[in-house]
């Protein structure tokens, strides 16, 4: 499975986690059997991470979030950002810049029409307290 794929997989499993109160390996179980599909490891690594560590990301969020409260973001808008900073942080293997772009173009796919601006904004401002050089920046 391509890592796009993976990332996608790992949304779309968070995403159903901020309605389910319910363990992630259940949600992957239910997922599989109820879908048929086969998430690869990558898929199932970040899906576990960010929902291990979410509370961390929450936090992150708030820092960041200078207008909107965690509670209004859109649970899309939410699952997303929670799979990319923990990609970004505990991820080694994956480049900050990719768990950007393609945080953002799950954004463009999913959300709605002012999220991949808002995402991208929080992101990059934890990368850049993080060290990380951020698109745009001089």
């Amino acid at each position: 499975m391509a890592r796009r794929k993976s990332r996608e997989l790992a949304f779309i499993l968070l995403f159903e986690r901020c309605f389910d109160e319910t363990d992630m390996q259940d949600i992957i179980d239910r997922a599989i059997e109820a879908r048929d599909i086969e998430p690869d490891e990558f898929a199932i690594r970040l899906a576990k991470g960010a929902d291990e560590y979410y509370l961390q990301s929450d936090a992150l969020i708030a820092e960041h979030s200078h207008r909107w409260s965690k509670d209004r973001l859109s649970k899309v808008a939410l699952a997303i950002l929670r799979l990319a900073l923990y990609e970004m942080q505990y991820v080694e293997e994956s480049p900050v810049s990719v768990a950007i772009n393609e945080a953002i173009e799950l954004a463009k796919t999913y959300g709605e029409e002012d999220e991949p601006p808002f995402i991208n904004g929080i992101l990059g401002a934890v990368a850049r307290k993080m060290g990380e050089t951020v698109e745009g920046d001089a």
